[in-house]
């Protein structure tokens, strides 16, 4: 089969490790499609409910909702709001399958500037901006995509940054258990841009350091180093 597998009894081990982990991704592929089309089930079954609550809340603003423009407007928004809050049904679990690598590496890694769009709890208008995360690997790596994917995963909910924050943070830091991981997320909210004070540009960052980014400062230097660099 290949240079490690040089005699007849390694040959059958290898076969039999390759066709188990062949296995494995196929169980892991059937679970996840399992539970996105369950969850599929349950927006349609909630569709109708959040349609009719978007036509009162129309009907009770004065408007008409028999009118061209307004026809489909309720549907539009169920579909929209269901998108936006999609996170509720997904876990870290969902999206990491089986990309965390066994790697002797121990140094800082970065993934900066990652798009993220959230609704706020308050008023439900938008927030977004960028996202900066590193960790120090304590053996085990992620693959680099996942990590804009756990962004996504708590950034559609009703949120405010500074739990979005946190959630990130913890959650990279319970599926890989690393020396340390650092949160830092810059945004505008539009509660303060189209309503309240008004305030064009305004930014909020908020950050969380946990492990080593917490305990040793000039790690932390680093990382805040290296996020804001361009």
């Amino acid at each position: 089969m290949n240079g490690l597998c040089s005699d007849p009894v390694e040959e059958f081990n290898c076969n039999k490790a390759f066709s188990d982990l062949i296995m494995e991704n196929k169980k892991t592929a059937a679970i996840f499609k399992h539970e996105k089309s369950r969850k599929e089930a349950e927006d349609k079954i909630r569709l109708p409910t959040l349609e009719a609550a978007y036509t009162s809340i129309l009907r009770d603003l004065g408007e008409d909702t028999d009118r061209q423009g307004l026809l489909r407007t309720p549907l539009r928004a169920a579909r929209a709001m269901q998108f936006l809050t999609k996170g509720y049904h997904e876990t870290i679990d969902d999206i990491l399958n089986n990309a965390i690598f066994d790697e002797d590496h121990d140094e800082m890694v970065i993934v900066k500037d990652i798009d993220m769009f959230s609704l706020c709890e308050h008023h439900l208008v938008p927030f977004f901006g960028k996202v900066h995360i590193g960790y120090i690997p304590n053996k085990k790596v992620v693959g680099l995509s996942k990590l804009a994917r756990i962004v996504e995963i708590f950034s559609r909910r009703l949120q405010v940054q500074e739990r979005l924050t946190k959630q990130i943070a913890v959650g990279i830091s319970e599926a890989l258990q690393p020396k340390g991981v650092a949160v830092v997320i810059e945004a505008a909210h539009m509660c303060m841009v189209m309503r309240g004070v008004q305030k064009m540009n305004s930014r909020t960052v908020t950050s969380t350091m946990l492990g080593i980014y917490l305990e040793d400062p000039k790690t932390r230097e680093e990382f805040l180093t290296l996020s804001q660099t361009a």
